[in-house]
């Protein structure tokens, strides 16, 4: 060995090499840079070898140290990744087992090609909170599962006069529901969210049909998925709650299944939030009325079953065609919801909304529902299992569909669309609230004279047909006699109790009932409570609806807001237990054209006025006839 090479050995062997985490802490004895090591020792070695290469021993040293640091910030580097890394992957594992809401737990790459785009595709959704978002094409009943969690808690209720979730409601004429509806949500209606129905009359849009036509398939599902993830939120649920209701009727449409021809109607995308929305109703303990709004071929051809128009669904060329289709929707459906996880919060599975049946035969709507019943019990649902009076009169159903467990007739009241009630003055719409529909209720549970078991699952406090698009998307209303329906309904000649040119809309449509007059105001919370009171001689009752965009007195949610209803549906303050007062004396106007009573700011604008008069008189600017005139 050389010389040099001996000495080259030496240092090596005295060298004291300081590790990167010692460095960071600060630990590093004083005269080390970079834990390049002793400078007593290195420095000098390294003088050598740079006097022998013909390097100085200052550039040397200032190579030597950027080398080290750099080898220093690659090392931590390397760290920094592999830790990363590490929690990327148990992170992506929780979520594989328990699902998650975030999408920064998913790689894009774990979506399949033939998903992406699709409805089964969460970086395509517009809102993914509370939602599963680990991708699985797995289905029930040829439904995704998608989006759901695999855990539930079913101990919620929604207060304490009702069972738990997980415990039997019981008797519904001993403890009957007190529901809404979340109506215009998942089906939609003009006159609930107008603002989607905003066009030019010529472009004929009065439907969800034409709507979505008009904007095609990529501007459709990006308005609806909006329209879906903001009209309704978890906080629908928690306010439900929080007024003391305790059911929830959720309307949705067929195309959540299943989309046929030409169909128009975006597809599967509400099916994710129908499911969000049961979950947030276990959340607060509220039991569910699902509620099919929409049916293959319409089946009353009105604007919130999907389509205006001719009655398709057992009627005309299709009908036949259109049975089946309603049929097989049903399959799928009630094989998804027979799961466990909702056979305590489903507690109502509705079969088809408002059937026609004065313009269908009624044979056909009974056989028709006698075979959706038996299929979707034979698939396993033990819900009470819904069908509509169709409009029939509530005596005409007494001894049809009769030995079907657990089959409940769905009774919808309002005075507004009779253009024989609707003139009925307020006085007798609250009377007629309290002893029409208690009767009707009682002939309807009775077997003797009725059905049987009766739910009223939609009515309102509205006593006008006045709201924009209640009728239809540009049509009038029977209050002012512009209502040209064509049918038996029509009323060209004024409705309201005036009857005559009188007859006027502005105090209905006020967008605020806040600012209703005080007597309104009366009116409209006691006939609230008379209804509660009447339907809860049935089973119960669910108000339509719990929000509109403009159109308060069909707004539960409002209704709250400005005190015309209950802060509490279990604890009302009328229970048609007491005189009816004679409105019309405390100064609500039968007609609408002006309020008799006044507000306080009119109030205090007519003091001012009488002030000033009186002023005026005092200092001999007015005589007193004319202060008398003019008051």
């Amino acid at each position: 060995m050389t010389e040099d090479e001996k000495r080259e050995a030496l240092f090596r062997k005295k060298r004291r090499l300081v590790s990167g985490a010692i460095v960071e802490e600060g630990r590093a004895p004083p005269t080390m840079r970079g834990g390049a090591g002793n400078r007593d020792t290195a420095s000098s070695y390294d003088s050598l070898l740079r006097e022998k290469e013909g390097v100085s021993t200052t550039e040397a040293t200032r190579s030597r140290f950027w080398r080290i640091i750099g080898g220093i910030f690659l090392a931590i580097l390397i760290i920094v990744i592999a830790v990363a890394v590490t929690v990327s992957k148990n992170k992506a594992a929780a979520a594989d087992d328990k699902g998650g809401d975030d999408l920064a737990t998913v790689n894009k790459d774990s979506i399949p090609t033939a998903a992406r785009g699709t409805y089964l595709d969460p970086f395509t959704w517009y809102d993914t909170k509370d939602l599963n978002v680990t991708y699985t094409n797995a289905t029930v009943g040829d439904l995704p599962i998608m989006g759901l969690f695999s855990e539930w808690d079913d101990s919620a209720r929604a207060n304490d006069k009702v069972p738990p979730l997980d415990k039997p409601w019981g008797d519904y004429t001993k403890t009957p529901a007190r529901g809404v509806n979340v109506g215009g949500w998942l089906s939609l209606e003009p006159f609930i969210t107008p603002s989607l129905f905003a066009y030019d009359r010529k472009l004929g849009i009065i439907d969800e049909y034409t709507l979505m036509k008009h904007l095609g398939p990529k501007t459709a599902a990006s308005t609806l998925e909006k329209h879906y993830a903001t009209f309704v939120t978890e906080q629908t649920f928690a306010d439900i709650q929080a007024a003391g209701l305790d059911h929830v009727r959720i309307p949705y449409s067929y195309w959540a299944v299943e989309v046929y021809d030409d169909d128009p109607y975006v597809f599967r995308i509400s099916w994710r939030y129908l499911l969000r929305a049961i979950e947030y109703c276990r959340k607060y303990g509220l039991r569910v009325n699902l509620d099919l709004h929409g049916i293959p071929g319409s089946q009353n051809g009105w604007n919130h079953s999907g389509r205006w128009g001719q009655v398709r669904w057992l009627n005309g060329t299709d009908g036949t065609l259109n049975r089946q289709r309603s049929l097989d929707v049903h399959d799928r459906l009630s094989k998804f919801f027979a799961q466990d996880r909702y056979k305590n919060i489903i507690a109502f599975y509705g079969l088809a909304n408002e059937p026609r049946m004065v313009d269908l035969p009624a044979a056909a709507v009974t056989s028709w529902t006698t075979d959706a019943y038996n299929l979707v019990r034979g698939n396993g649902i033990s819900a009470n299992v819904v069908f509509g009076d169709g409009f029939m009169g509530l005596e005409n159903w007494q001894g049809k569909l009769t030995g079907m467990n657990k089959l409940v007739l769905d009774v919808h009241q309002y005075v507004i669309f009779n253009k024989d009630q609707i003139v009925y003055t307020h006085q007798k719409k609250v009377e007629y609230a309290c002893d029409g529909w208690t009767q009707q209720a009682q002939l309807s549970m009775d077997t003797s004279t009725g059905y049987g078991p009766t739910m009223f699952a939609e009515w309102s406090q509205a006593d006008t047909d006045c709201a924009l698009h209640l009728t239809n998307v540009g049509w009038g209303n029977r209050w002012t006699g512009t209502y040209a329906s064509g049918d038996a309904n029509a009323a060209l000649t004024p409705r309201c109790p005036a009857q005559d040119s009188s007859c006027s809309c502005d105090e209905a449509n006020k967008p605020d009932a806040g600012s209703f007059s005080a007597s309104y105001k009366q009116f409209l919370k006691m006939f609230a409570e008379a209804q509660m009171h009447s339907f809860e001689k049935g089973w119960g009752w669910w108000y339509w609806t719990w929000d509109t965009e403009s159109a308060p007195l069909w707004s539960y949610k409002k209704g709250l807001a400005a005190g015309i209803l209950p802060a509490k549906a279990y604890d009302r303050d009328f229970n048609c237990d007491a005189d009816v007062p004679d409105f019309g004396k405390m100064g609500l106007s039968e007609d609408y054209r002006r309020e008799v009573g006044v507000s306080g700011a009119e109030l205090e604008d007519a003091e001012l006025v009488v002030d000033t008069r009186v002023d005026a008189v005092l200092e001999n600017r007015m005589t007193l006839e004319e202060l008398i005139v003019g008051v």
